[in-house]
Order: C-alpha cells, then sequence, then structure tokens
C-alpha cells in the first residue's frame, strides 16, 4: 500500500531523507520515531504528497505520488501534527468541505459524518466554530475528516498532540481498528510506549537514514542485549 524506494530528499546542500526504502502493507501498522529533525516530517510529508522527492519514488496503492499525484491522494488521508481548519467554519461545515473535495455520494456523506462524530464523541461542538476550538478539538475534527472517505492508507503524524486521555483512546482503538480493516497505516510518534502498544512494525530512522525495522517480536530480542527497555535501545540507536 505504501512502497518508499530509494528516497533521498535535499534542501540544498541539506540531505532531510536520505536513500530511504520502507513498505507498508495492506492492514499493517507501521510506527515511524526518530530524534527531532531525523527527517520524520519531511517523510510524511513526501507520502502526502507535499514535498517532491528530489531521487527515488513513493507509490500509495500503486500510484506513483509525483506521476499520478490525484490517484494517490485519492487513496490516502493525511493527518498532519498541527491541523488546519477554516475558523469561520463550523466543525460539521468543514466535514461537508472536505466530503465535497472528495466527491463523496451525499448521502453516504450524511451517514459518515454522523457516524463518525459519534464515535469520536465531538457531538457538544461539532456545529461551532472551530476558532473556538481547544488543540484536541481540533485533533479530533482533522481525524474524522480523514476518514469520511474511506482512505486504503492513513498517514499521521504525531496523532496524541493535544488530546486528553479519553481522546486519545479512540484515537488508539481507531488505529487498531483501521489496520484490522485492512488499512496500511504509517504513524509517527515520539512516544515508544504507543508505538510498543500499537505497531505491528517499528522503523527508527537518524539523520535521514533509516537504522531500524523490523517487528516486534525482533524487537523484543533486540531489547534483552540492554536492560529490556525500548527506550534503551532507541537511546543507543540514536546517540
Amino acid at each position: 500500500m505504501i512502497h518508499i524506494e530509494n528516497v533521498t530528499k535535499k534542501f540544498g546542500s541539506f540531505v532531510a531523507v536520505d536513500d530511504l526504502s520502507v513498505t507498508v502493507e495492506r492492514g499493517e501498522l507501521f510506527g515511524f520515531l526518530g530524534p527531532n529533525g531525523a527527517g520524520k516530517t519531511t517523510t510524511i510529508k513526501m507520502i502526502a504528497g507535499l514535498f517532491t522527492p528530489t531521487s527515488g519514488k513513493i507509490l500509495i496503492d500503486g500510484h506513483d505520488t509525483v506521476k499520478e499525484p490525484l490517484d494517490a491522494k485519492k487513496a490516502l488521508a493525511y493527518i498532519p501534527d498541527q491541523p488546519f481548519l477554516y475558523d469561520k467554519l463550523t466543525g460539521r461545515e468543514f466535514l461537508y468541505f472536505v466530503g465535497g473535495l472528495f466527491r463523496i455520494d451525499k448521502e453516504k456523506l450524511v451517514h459518515s459524518i454522523e457516524s463518525l462524530i459519534e464515535h469520536f464523541e465531538i457531538g457538544d461542538w461539532v456545529d461551532k466554530r472551530t476558532e473556538d476550538y481547544s488543540q484536541g478539538m481540533r485533533q479530533r475534527i482533522t481525524i474524522v475528516a480523514g476518514l469520511l472517505h474511506d482512505p486504503k492508507v492513513l498517514v499521521i503524524d504525531e496523532p496524541m498532540v493535544g488530546l486528553d486521555p479519553r481522546g486519545g483512546r479512540i484515537v488508539k482503538d481507531m488505529l487498531k481498528q483501521k489496520s484490522r480493516e485492512g488499512v496500511a497505516v504509517f504513524m509517527s510518534t515520539h512516544s515508544l510506549q504507543m508505538a510498543e502498544e500499537l505497531c505491528d512494525r517499528i522503523g527508527i530512522i537518524k539523520n535521514g537514514r533509516l537504522i531500524f525495522a523490523d517487528t516486534q517480536q525482533k524487537l523484543e530480542a533486540y531489547k534483552q542485549q540492554y536492560d529490556g527497555k525500548f527506550e534503551s535501545v532507541f537511546l543507543e540507536l540514536t546517540k
């Protein structure tokens, strides 16, 4: 579903991502970790089609993000760490606006919006202007908007930003459910605990290069070389 092949991204002489190759299969929840400035957000923006790779290629559901950008984006939902909303729209108006962009059938859109409003427990404020939303509220409405078109690929950057414990649990359950439904989930996070709890496979990037990518089982074996803690492994690999 997500195929990243020998991707490099340069900004002038600075190499932000260096020869990165990763594949995330249908139904897999892939955790993407790394220290600040390692290249996580740059990678995510290339997957989402916001940045063009300097070299290499990225396929979303078989569509090249450079050669077939619209087809790639139709298959994808991108949820950034800092959600952008139109402040003068209510949450509900914003959801209908996004549904219109994806040309979702009106009857289906109405049903999807009502179902997701209930699931994400946003009914108390979905008809308020988004300029009055807290960070957590903005995060929830952005996630709902990303799910309206039933994406085959979900790319999410720091999903827990601003969420209270209840909101965090709803989002965690959603990520697990979507992967069970066959969605390929690519999640960037600084939370080692969350990555261990949710992810089928974990990748660690440092200075633009992938230095670890393996399953939870392999990670468990690797942890035993240290003190049994993922934190120790992460700090050793990224020091």
